[in-house]
């Protein structure tokens, strides 16, 4: 038989928590994105489920303890003629955007969700359905752990690329011995003059490629063309955000860049990539963050990146090195996107497990 919301249980609006709010409060505090602290007082019984009201409404909740809602998270509370997980997962199943009647902010009104129509067949059914979805769930959940810890091992497994890769290195040498770096161009609307033309920021630079989907412009006069562009072949360091982060120029078309941005050139005719991958292997193992700057905010200023150590090698050493990580990592790669679709998969099958559920299909 299907009823609407409006006849089989209740939903209770959330309020502020400044009140309730304790350190050694035992009851949770929830919004629509999880648990923001603790009360000394409920609004919602155990075997509620939570819908977002603002922001985030498309990812119930179940709580099986009492507690606080605030104002951007309704409780829905089952009455006597449901499963509490049943109407949890008939939740899961329910697109609650179709409801979003906003231009900005994704929210949802309280009495459009009392017209929403579900199936309520009798309560042994319910927990026959329940039981049903939890034994697949279970078997699912098995399988999506089994392929994160494939994508955690890969992660290592890069790591051990690049160690073994720079084991030929038989000394080392600061970065400024090989290199010629310059900051890139300061933002200035009052003084900047010329040209409009694209540029990197800090945020377009990714490890080992560029997001070149949101360029921006600013102007550039002809006497600072060589100086703030980048030829084929410069490294791009990046001084904040995640410093050292960095990728290898490869278009054959110059481009600018802003100040937060190192341009390095190699004096020596070394690898571009030999260092780039370096500077990976030594973000990722902590060597690298002893030369950052700032208490809060860390940076790799020019007078740190010329000091830090790299590997000596041979330009044919180096691209062997190159060639080496490169096959290694392009099979990471493919690995990875397999392991990805299978993941996405895994979702898609749990929402067909849902609906089939609702529809009398299992």
């Amino acid at each position: 038989m299907v009823k609407k919301w409006s006849d089989v249980l209740t939903i209770v609006s959330g309020k502020n928590q400044k009140t309730v709010v304790s350190s050694g409060g035992k009851y949770p505090i929830y919004g629509s994105g999880g648990i923001m602290g603790y009360a000394s007082n409920y609004l919602c019984e155990a075997g509620t489920t939570i819908v977002g009201r603002k922001g985030t409404i498309n990812k119930p909740i179940f709580v099986n303890e009492p507690f606080w809602n605030v104002d951007t998270a309704f409780g829905i509370s089952p009455g006597n003629e449901l499963h509490p997980k049943y109407l949890y997962y008939f939740c899961c199943s329910f697109n609650f955007k179709e409801l979003d009647k906003s231009t900005t902010i994704p929210s949802l009104a309280k009495r459009d969700l009392l017209q929403i129509e579900m199936p309520v067949p009798s309560l042994s059914e319910q927990e026959r359905i329940v039981s049903k979805i939890e034994e697949l769930f279970s078997k699912l959940d098995a399988s999506v752990a089994e392929l994160k810890t494939a994508k955690e091992k890969l992660k290592v497994y890069r790591q051990a690329v690049l160690k073994e890769a720079f084991r030929c290195a038989e000394s080392f040498v600061p970065f400024g011995n090989i290199t010629d770096a310059r900051l890139g161009k300061m933002l200035d609307k009052e003084k900047n003059t010329g040209t409009p033309q694209r540029y990197l920021r800090n945020i377009n630079v990714r490890w080992f490629n560029f997001d070149l989907s949101d360029l921006l412009e600013m102007r550039i006069g002809l006497d600072e063309i060589e100086k703030y562009s980048i030829q084929y072949g410069d490294l791009v360091i990046c001084e904040g955000g995640e410093p050292g982060r960095c990728a290898v120029w490869e278009e054959q078309e110059p481009i600018f860049y802003q100040k937060a941005l190192h341009r390095v050139r190699f004096t020596d005719g070394s690898n571009p990539k030999f260092y780039m991958y370096y500077l990976w292997f030594a973000a990722q193992t902590g060597q690298l963050k002893r030369f950052f700057t700032g208490t809060g905010i860390k940076h790799l200023t020019g007078q740190s990146l010329v000091k830090v150590p790299v590997p000596s090698a041979d330009k044919n050493t180096q691209d062997h090195a190159v060639s080496e990580i490169e096959f290694r990592l392009s099979v990471c790669d493919s690995i990875e996107q397999t392991v990805d679709t299978s993941l996405q998969k895994a979702e898609a099958l749990r929402q067909s497990i849902l609906k089939q559920a609702f529809e009398g299909g299992i």
